[in-house]
């Protein structure tokens, strides 16, 4: 919030991607829950079976929400290259010429 006690606007994207993923939250609680609730009612499955599935199920959203971050991050980077311009050189790894640098052919 700031001084005047309202929330700063956020941008039609940042609202989308949060809606977006509140969503995809609950769309994959109500199915793991369904499953669940299915697997309960057989006997194919002991409680622990159950938990191993719900644990699984649960690791594959986190790396699928971590792989949507990454997508994220390398766009971010794009933006950030295109906004500096192809032409300029990094500053971090300049390459370097190998007579740049003193011989030992004297000795």
């Amino acid at each position: 919030m700031n001084a005047q006690g309202q929330e700063p606007k956020q941008s039609p994207s940042d609202t989308t991607a949060f809606v977006q993923n509140l969503l995809q939250q609950m769309l994959f609680n109500a199915l793991v829950t369904e499953m669940i609730t299915t697997i309960a009612f057989t006997d194919h499955f002991s409680p622990h079976g159950i938990l191993c599935i719900y644990v699984s199920l649960n690791a594959i959203n986190s790396l699928d929400e971590m792989g949507c971050r990454i997508d994220e991050l390398e766009q971010s980077v794009n933006d950030l290259k295109a906004e500096m311009g192809e032409g300029s050189s990094s500053p971090v790894s300049a390459p370097k010429n190998e007579s740049d640098e003193p011989s030992d052919e004297s000795a």
